[in-house]
């Protein structure tokens, strides 16, 4: 890149640098590979000297693990804010917000699921299991359940098995195109409200009938 085309530095305060950065970062490794990416490439990218990059992320694969961290960990604002109504509606919010997220990231997210990804290291299996944790808490929130304690672990065990199903729907949606947005929000929001309304309930009963007890009304109400 010439000096004539190259981005001009502007002042920033270091949280917008960091910030610009990792959209520099992020969309270069949508478009390519992390092998392919260099960090000079995302230096120039964000305008910015490529020391800089060290200095806020300690290199190029400690940025690329804040890009895949940032991708996979479902932000607070899916579920912060929502309105007092129903389960219903507040998982349908929340869900059309997860998958706004995703349309506005597509080749990055599609980049941090897909193939190369599959035979991950420690350091990003931990990053995927953060989120699994994370994403059973906002699912929790939205749901107005995290007061939940009977069964608690194997309802969040389901969360997290439905987030798997949830990055294959996305591929669905981005790479096979077999399902649109709104056949994809349709199917994502009816699957995590079974879940949470049949299956969990059919679970707690048949882990009391298995102790020869029959659960009371309001437990089996209580999703």
């Amino acid at each position: 890149m010439t000096s004539g085309t190259r981005p001009r530095r502007r002042r920033l305060e270091p949280a917008e640098r960091r910030a610009e950065i990792l959209a520099a970062a992020r969309h270069l490794f949508g478009a390519g590979s992390y092998a392919s990416v260099s960090t000079s490439d995302i230096a120039a990218a964000a305008g910015v000297a490529r020391p800089l990059i060290n200095h806020y992320f300690g290199g190029k694969r400690e940025l690329y693990l804040e890009v895949v961290r940032q991708l996979m960990i479902v932000p607070a604002p899916v579920t912060e804010a929502l309105p007092d109504t129903t389960m219903e509606q507040r998982l349908a919010i929340g869900v059309e917000r997860w998958i706004e997220v995703v349309d506005r990231n597509r080749d990055a997210w599609l980049t941090v699921i897909g193939p190369e990804a599959a035979g991950r290291d420690p350091e990003i299996e931990r990053i995927m299991l953060e989120a699994d944790e994370i994403a059973a808490d906002r699912v929790l929130e939205a749901a107005l359940m995290t007061g939940v304690t009977e069964g608690r672990e194997e309802l969040r065990a389901m969360i997290r098995s439905f987030g798997g199903m949830l990055r294959a729907a996305s591929r669905e949606w981005l790479i096979r195109g077999t399902l649109d947005r709104a056949a994809l929000r349709t199917f994502l929001t009816d699957s995590i409200l079974n879940l949470l309304k049949i299956t969990y309930p059919a679970v707690l009963a048949e882990r009391r009938g298995s102790d020869g007890r029959t659960p009371p009304a309001s437990a089996r109400s209580s999703a």
